[in-house]
């Protein structure tokens, strides 16, 4: 099931996973999911991005990228750590801002370019300060001008320091090694389809027309959770059966949202960041119990009241 490691992570069997759900470009809010994580991330962690880190309209894109690096560094920094101990996933906008720097290989050029501005390319465009009519326009100026164009945008990349090595070291998803009764925890960026290997996923992980969520009494024969980071149709966080969605709609207005997990899929501790640095963290048998429901139930959307007290850190 599980392909090269250019192109997928082998978690191993952790302790705990930390999964972060889509960033959007929401800097303060992940300087402080990074303020508390420091004093909970321990060795046989692993921490897993799940993409998404830059958002269209925000004005902070370069920082967001220098806060992922400088935590990494300094979380690495802590003895016993390992490198493989942090993983970033290549989110939609990745893999748009990716394939628009070959865009001089699209059949449709301006086609193409809607469709990755659809998915988040754009973020990446303001981040080296590339303008939107600029791009479109290069798309009709044949494929000799749009080669020489992205080879420029590879080159503003490169020279931004430490952006060539993270965009390098994005992977496509993440999973757990198998236990005895051989299933696995995988986590993906925005999608999967369940009928096909993770091999063979190709743009299901990225841009699937496929349904996400499934009944709660779907299993599948070599996966015991699926976990994703962001939710395209923006549906709300979701912990119910075999696919569970994380994704708070950080940027968009609400929280940001990571999520514990151990190496089986079972969600150990939901934490949410809002406004002023605000963090609610406890555990998810705790939040269920409060809220009179069993723990297969979905945690309330940014824009539902909160059914649960829980410790707060201001």
């Amino acid at each position: 099931m599980l392909g090269s490691n250019e192109k997928f992570v082998d978690l191993g069997h952790p302790r705990r996973i930390w999964a972060v759900a889509a960033i959007h470009g929401d800097r303060e809010r992940l300087m402080t999911l990074h303020d508390h994580l420091a004093t909970r991330f321990a060795i046989r962690d692993r921490l897993v991005y799940l993409g998404n880190y830059l958002g269209n309209a925000a004005f902070d894109n370069h920082a967001v990228l220098d806060e992922l690096l400088t935590f990494r560094a300094a979380l690495l920094a802590k003895p016993g750590m390992e490198t493989t101990d942090i993983v970033h996933l290549r989110g939609p906008a990745e893999e748009a801002w990716q394939r628009l720097l070959r865009l001089q290989f699209a059949p449709n050029p301006s086609q193409a370019v809607d469709r990755y501005l659809e998915h988040g390319a754009e973020g990446y465009l303001r981040l080296y300060g590339v303008s939107l009519n600029e791009t479109r326009s290069i798309t009709r100026a044949g494929s000799v001008a749009i080669t020489r164009w992205t080879n420029q945008l590879r080159v503003l990349q490169r020279q931004t320091l430490g952006h060539e090595a993270f965009v390098c070291s994005l992977r496509r998803a993440a999973i757990t090694a198998p236990r005895e009764e051989g299933k696995r925890s995988l986590f993906v960026p925005a999608g999967y389809d369940l009928g096909r290997r993770l091999d063979d996923q190709a743009d299901a992980l990225w841009f699937s027309t496929m349904p996400y969520t499934t009944k709660p009494d779907t299993e599948h024969n070599a996966l015991a959770r699926v976990i994703r980071g962001f939710d395209p149709m923006r549906g709300g966080i979701q912990t119910e059966g075999l696919t569970v969605t994380i994704d708070g709609g950080c940027g968009h207005g609400g929280p940001l949202v990571c999520a514990c997990f151990n190496e089986d899929g079972k969600i150990l501790e939901v934490i949410t960041v809002g406004g002023k640095g605000a963090i609610e963290s406890s555990r998810f048998e705790d939040r269920m119990r409060k809220a009179g429901a069993p723990e297969a139930h979905s945690i309330p959307t940014a824009n539902q009241p909160t059914l649960w007290s829980a410790q707060s850190w201001v």
